[in-house]
């Protein structure tokens, strides 16, 4: 993002819609149900209420290594074995966490260098760096990012707030009720339109800035056909069945006509 003099210009965005914290929580899980495997011989993962109480304590667990270097997990009586209780007792550490996690967060790079990519910009272009979302508390997820843009993060802006934040003042841009300031977004994937063949059509690229028009001409696939279903994708594949689709509509009442002559826009 690019702002200033009330200006805040959206230049890129990029990410990973299947990637967050749960993604975390559940590598922590992971570990924490072999380490009760191994001394047990009981596989947590086939007790939906053991393994929901046994994902609870690592999302605890996860969140507690962001301030402190070591955590104790207690959970009593997660499991019985021939009518005995097995109970949970263990230390994680940071590093530990660290480790378990480490793959997840470089999930992160792709993104980060696509971003900079589509805004044509290097990292040490960027002057300032704002982290949101609870993850970000995390001292590996605050190391990571500011060695990949050479920079100390902002520490003025609360991660789990800003974005509630942004929300309400762009709300009262909106009802003017908040003046001097101007939003300019961007598309963050391509929208698309499925053609014969299940081809999906770019029509408006990724980062492009909105509100945007775009007209393109088609014509019917078929001869004698009065009448088109438009369906609409976005994403990045070149077929449309592996996109997301956001919806479709009927053009109906066009003329008769061979499909080279009949055009639709």
């Amino acid at each position: 993002m690019e702002f200033g003099k009330g200006v805040f210009e959206v230049k890129a965005t990029s990410g990973d819609t299947q990637l967050g914290g749960t993604d975390m929580n559940q590598c922590v899980f992971e570990h924490l149900a072999d380490r009760f495997q191994m001394t047990t011989g009981i596989n947590i993962r086939n007790d939906p209420k053991a393994a929901a109480r046994l994902i609870e304590a690592a999302e605890t667990a996860k969140i507690e290594l962001s301030t402190s270097v070591s955590t104790h997990i207690s959970l009593p009586y997660l499991a019985s074995k021939e009518g005995a209780p097995c109970h949970l007792e263990l230390d994680l550490n940071r590093t530990e966490l660290e480790r378990l996690v480490r793959p997840v967060i470089e999930r992160c790079r792709a993104p980060i260098e696509q971003a900079l990519h589509d805004a044509g910009i290097k990292p040490n272009d960027v002057d300032r760096v704002v982290f949101v979302g609870g993850p970000t508390r995390m001292p590996i997820v605050r190391a990571f990012f500011e060695e990949v843009f050479g920079r100390k993060a902002e520490m003025g802006v609360d991660p789990m707030e800003c974005v509630a934040a942004g929300a309400a003042i762009q709300a009262g841009v909106l009802a003017g009720e908040v003046g001097g300031i101007v939003l300019v977004d961007v598309t963050p994937l391509t929208l698309r339109v499925e053609t014969l063949g299940g081809i999906a059509t770019s029509l408006i690229a990724r980062n492009t800035p909105i509100p945007v028009k775009r007209m393109e001409t088609f014509t019917t696939a078929a001869d004698m056909q009065s009448s088109v279903t438009i369906h609409v994708f976005q994403g990045e594949r070149p077929m449309a069945m592996d996109n997301v689709s956001l919806g479709e509509f009927n053009l109906d009442g066009l003329p008769p006509a061979p499909r080279v002559f009949q055009r639709s826009r």
